[in-house]
This record gives C-alpha cells, sequence and structure tokens, in this order.
C-alpha cells in the first residue's frame, strides 16, 4: 500500500514533478549549446563533434526502461529523490574535463538525467484520472524546457566565468531542489501493483512498437533539433554560441512550453492518434523546407519561421504520444514508458550523428532532412490508420454498453 500525505494534491504532485524534471533535462543538456566553441577548442571535425552532442542521449534512452520499471515498484517520489542526487555529480565533471574523452566521458553520465522522463510519467498519471491524464502529462513535458535554460545559460557560463562555475552552479541547484523534492513530494494513494516483467511488456505488440516509433521520431526530433540547433546556426549564420544558444531557448519553449501541453488536452477531447496524424505531416512539409533552406543559400528568416513551426509539430506530437501510453497500458505505465522513453532518446541520438556525417561526406545537410520527410510521413499515414480503428473501437464499445430498446428485452 503507497500512502499520500493529506495536504498533497495533484497540482502539487505534478508542479513538483515537473520542476525536477526541468532540472535533469537542463543537466541533461548543457554539452550541446558550447559544442562549437569546444569543437574549435579540441580542433574536432563534424563527426566528432556530432557524437559528442549525442553522447548524453545513449545511456539516458537504454536507462528509461529499468527506470521506468523501478518507478512502477518503488513509487517515483524515491525515484526522482535518487535521481536528484545522482544529477548533481556529471555537471562538475563537464567543467573540470580537460580533453575530449573527458566531454565523453562527462556527456555519457550526463545522460543518465534525461532518463528521468520515465520517473514522472508513472508518478503524474498516477494522481490523475484517464480523461486529465493527457493535460497533466502534457504538462508534466514542459520539464523538457530545461534544455532552453541550458541553451541560454551554458553559452554565458562559458564565456563568463567558466564551464567550471557552470557545474557548481547545476550541482548546487540539483542537491537543494532534491532535498526539498523529498520533504514535499508524495506518491499517490492506493494500491502498487507487482511490476509486470519485461518479458511480458515487451509482448503487449503491435501498439506497443507503433508508439515507439511515433516517439521515435517526435521526441527524437524535438531532442536532435534542441542539441545539434547551436551547431546547426553556427555553421549557416556564424552565430555567437549566445545568439545561437537564444534562438534555440525559443525552439524549445515553442515544442514544449507551448505545443506539449496543447498536444496533450487536444488527445483528451479528439483522441490521441488524431492528434498525431496532424503532427506527423507537419513535421513533415517542415522537413521538407529545411531541405530547402540547405540546398541553397540559407535565409535567417524563412529558417526560423521552419523552425518554430517544426518545434510546434513536435511538441504537439509528443504530448499525443503520452495521453495514449497511460491509456492503453494502465497496467504498466512505468515499463512502457520506459520503453517507449528509450524509443524516442534514441531517435534523438542519431538524427546529430546522421547530421554530422552527412555534412562532412556532402558538405551540406540536405539529405538528412530528406530522411526525417520520410520517416514523419510514413508515421502519419499509420497514425490516421490507427485514428480510424480507434473510432471504430469506441462506437463498438458504446453500442455494446447502450441500453437496449423497450420492447426488446426478454
Amino acid at each position: 500500500m503507497k500512502h499520500a500525505d493529506s495536504n498533497s494534491s495533484p497540482v502539487r504532485e505534478l508542479t513538483l514533478a515537473t520542476i525536477a524534471f526541468f532540472l535533469c533535462f537542463a543537466a541533461w543538456g548543457m554539452l550541446a549549446p558550447i559544442a562549437p566553441k569546444l569543437q574549435d577548442q579540441y580542433g574536432l571535425s563534424n563527426t566528432e563533434t556530432a557524437i559528442m552532442i549525442a553522447v548524453p542521449v545513449v545511456l539516458g534512452s537504454l536507462l528509461r526502461i529499468p527506470l521506468g520499471r523501478l518507478t512502477d515498484r518503488h513509487g517515483g517520489r524515491v525515484m526522482f529523490a535518487g535521481m536528484l542526487a545522482y544529477a548533481a555529480v556529471p555537471p562538475l565533471l563537464v567543467g573540470t574535463a580537460g580533453s575530449y574523452p573527458m566531454l565523453l566521458l562527462a556527456g555519457l553520465l550526463l545522460g543518465v538525467a534525461g532518463a528521468s522522463f520515465a520517473i514522472g510519467v508513472p508518478f503524474v498519471a498516477a494522481w490523475y484520472p484517464p480523461e486529465r491524464q493527457g493535460r497533466a502529462l502534457g504538462l508534466y513535458g514542459i520539464g523538457t524546457a530545461g534544455t532552453a535554460v541550458s541553451a541560454f545559460a551554458m553559452p554565458a557560463l562559458f564565456s563568463g566565468p567558466g564551464r567550471g562555475v557552470a557545474g557548481v552552479i547545476y550541482a548546487a541547484v540539483l542537491l537543494t531542489f532534491g532535498a526539498v523534492w523529498l520533504f514535499l513530494a508524495r506518491d499517490a494513494a492506493g494500491e502498487r501493483p507487482e511490476p509486470m516483467p519485461i518479458r511480458k511488456v515487451l509482448r503487449f505488440g503491435p501498439t506497443l512498437w507503433q508508439l515507439a516509433l511515433f516517439y521515435f521520431v517526435t521526441f527524437g526530433g524535438f531532442v536532435a533539433m534542441s542539441i545539434y540547433l547551436p551547431k546547426l546556426l553556427n555553421d549557416w549564420f556564424d552565430f555567437s554560441l549566445t545568439n545561437a544558444g537564444l534562438r534555440t531557448a525559443g525552439f524549445v519553449v515553442v515544442a514544449a512550453v507551448v505545443a506539449r501541453p496543447i498536444g496533450g488536452w487536444l488527445s483528451d477531447r479528439v483522441g490521441g492518434y488524431a492528434v498525431a496524424t496532424v503532427a506527423f505531416l507537419g513535421i513533415g512539409l517542415d522537413a521538407v523546407g529545411l531541405a530547402w533552406q540547405a540546398s541553397v543559400d540559407p535565409k535567417i528568416v524563412p529558417v526560423t519561421i521552419i523552425c518554430l513551426s517544426l518545434a510546434f509539430w513536435l511538441g504537439l506530437g509528443n504530448g499525443a504520444v503520452f495521453k495514449i501510453v497511460p491509456q492503453r497500458f494502465p497496467q504498466a505505465t512505468g515499463a512502457v514508458t520506459g520503453i517507449v522513453g528509450a524509443a524516442g532518446g534514441l531517435g534523438g541520438f542519431f538524427p546529430p550523428l546522421i547530421l554530422g556525417i552527412v555534412k562532412d561526406a556532402s558538405g551540406t545537410y540536405v539529405m538528412a532532412f530528406v530522411f526525417l520527410v520520410a520517416f514523419a510521413w510514413m508515421c502519419a499515414g499509420l497514425a490516421l490508420m490507427l485514428a480510424g480503428s480507434a473510432r471504430s473501437d469506441a462506437s463498438v464499445r458504446l453500442s455494446q454498453s447502450a441500453p437496449a430498446p423497450v420492447g426488446t428485452r426478454h
């Protein structure tokens, strides 16, 4: 049995979880905004820089699976307390790393903080009824805006007091909120079911893997763009780290703060698959726009419009996917969140590598964005088909639950 404090409320617990996730994601996004400067400092190729940017995603992606299951077993209060304490350590290594291998190690350890997403989803979902989970999890997803803080703060700290001071600041904030979390946060009351064996979760079938594919594109696209955009803007327009970081922060805010809650809210009303269909169509159109800009002399106005539009569609899709997860898998929300979240994290790992490799091989980013067009529109077709199936299933359930007309009972 798990107990909730009498003073606890869904809104308070959602707020605490969102802040915890926000801070973990801020730490997770420390390296990408200063990657262009580190590239110059250590004489790295585009591919080496892309690896450094993408490495934090790897461990965080894989750890979402066990962390989701552990949250099902032990609850989000204990798990998030441990995560906040751990996440305070890697920023110190980022601040003191003096070589490319040490930066890769720092990035790998930072990646664990990205797995915090799998803790918060089952924690928040347990506090809300199914018809309100889409909106609640969309608001929780605002925590991904933590990367916006790093996109703006890290270049300023790098150019000012330096990486070492940045690491100390991040560590202090995480430890402080870890104490606040442990004091205030509570798990929702009720029985906590025995976590489902992972082999059984993996046999959930097509629905699980479809959602993993959707999140691979939506969250993967968000992560890839938010961590690679400073590098892209530096290549295309020779922006300073601060300028590129500010624009990247705008991208993250639109996706995480504006669009993701809207995606969850709309999904509560019209269904997650319908919202995902629209989101994937928009992602594909914006990827066409980026491929066009990459093939010519890019201009900042169209690039800005396209990137902000892309941020909106990616955030909308993220909100839609995590309306569907607890709805379809209420008995194993943490475990499924871990698997779907891992797919999303891996979706953020590969695109920066592809961008770097394509740029080194061809001199432009065109083909990298063409790949995104293909993936997005394939997912749009699949989501449209599933939206139709979901409507049919709902109609059947409604007709089966409707009372028989007068005169037909015996």
